[in-house]
């Protein structure tokens, strides 16, 4: 079979796509014929050697995937071949067959297309997580997205909104901020042009902002926890901008607020029975056209280096799905 593959780490560019045997489906695996996976940006860290997970060489990215079952293994009752189904890895769905606990595949059904389906899980499955099991966002709170045209930011302001959420997209320029509101977004902050404390303060008032979902960390995440609202929850999503930020505490205790982890990981393995709840949400969600899942561009499997440098270089706007 055909796949991208990692031999050292690396630019990019130094991706080769070559031959694989194809696998063959243990105890409880599925393998799945692949039809459109989907690029994030720590794909970028994972093939460059900073990201937290170190797989072994040669690996392929891609942690999303969406296609048909192809073999079912030993003890698997709920699949058949031929199945429409989607799931997630840590890595290695940038090839045309990939093997899948059983456990972690979603049906997909007929009505949402491999392409669309193939980019909900991380994304999506983060999102839902941190909004209602970790945030526990009521309807009517203020909730303030960082990094909104991204594919984890396009997703909080869907979600926000399916949750009766007033959403504020906060973007690097004037192009991703109508891109959020083309998606819903009630205000807009371009903290490329902006200070984005200041504008966070206009728009959130004497109150405050009741939720910050932040995927992007860096030089954003202080201002942003500036302008929180008293037991507020600051979500703490992931770090886009490449640098840690280390908060002053005496923010929290001032404003009585949450710093909050979102580690959807973590979470799919120690609370399968949820994440798999959230799913069939998030899936169910989208075939009845409430989520976008948009797709800003899709990329054949020999095109896999230009998708994840258009993502280094912050050009995609929603997902980056690569067709197998």
């Amino acid at each position: 079979m055909k796949a991208i593959l990692c031999h050292r780490y690396g630019a990019a560019d130094e991706l080769e796509l070559g031959e694989l045997p194809e696998p063959q489906a243990g105890g409880g695996e599925v393998v799945v014929k692949v039809a459109a996976a989907a690029l994030n940006f720590f794909d970028t860290l994972l093939i460059a050697g900073k990201y937290q997970i170190k797989p072994d060489f040669p690996f392929s990215p891609a942690a999303e995937f969406a296609g048909t079952v192809h073999s079912i293994g030993q003890g698997v009752t709920g699949f058949k071949p031929g199945d429409r189904v989607m799931s997630y890895s840590a890595y290695g769905a940038a090839r045309e067959y990939v093997v899948a606990k059983a456990s972690r595949l979603v049906r997909v059904p007929d009505n949402l297309d491999f392409e669309r389906a193939a980019g909900l899980s991380v994304t999506y499955g983060t999102t839902i997580h941190a909004l209602k099991d970790r945030a526990m966002m009521k309807s009517g709170e203020t909730l303030a997205v960082l990094g909104a045209a991204g594919g984890v930011g396009l997703a909080a302001i869907e979600i926000g909104k399916l949750m009766g959420a007033r959403v504020i997209a906060c973007a690097s320029s004037d192009e991703k901020c109508e891109f959020a509101r083309k998606h819903g977004a009630d205000e807009t902050v371009n903290y490329g042009r902006d200070d984005l404390r200041a504008e966070l303060k206009r728009i959130g008032g004497q109150h405050g902002i009741d939720v910050i979902y932040d995927p992007v960390g860096g030089d954003y995440a202080e201002p942003a926890l500036r302008s929180i609202a008293w037991r507020g929850r600051y979500l703490v999503v992931g770090f886009a901008a490449g640098e840690i930020p280390r908060m002053p505490l005496n923010l929290p205790l001032l404003k009585g607020c949450d710093i909050v982890g979102v580690s959807w990981g973590n979470f799919t393995e120690r609370e399968p029975e949820k994440q798999a709840a959230n799913m069939d949400e998030i899936v169910r969600w989208c075939a009845d056209g409430k989520l976008s899942a948009h797709v800003h561009a899709v990329y054949p499997l020999s095109e896999t280096a230009q998708a994840l440098k258009d993502i280094a270089a912050r050009k995609i706007m929603g997902k980056a799905i690569l067709r197998i």
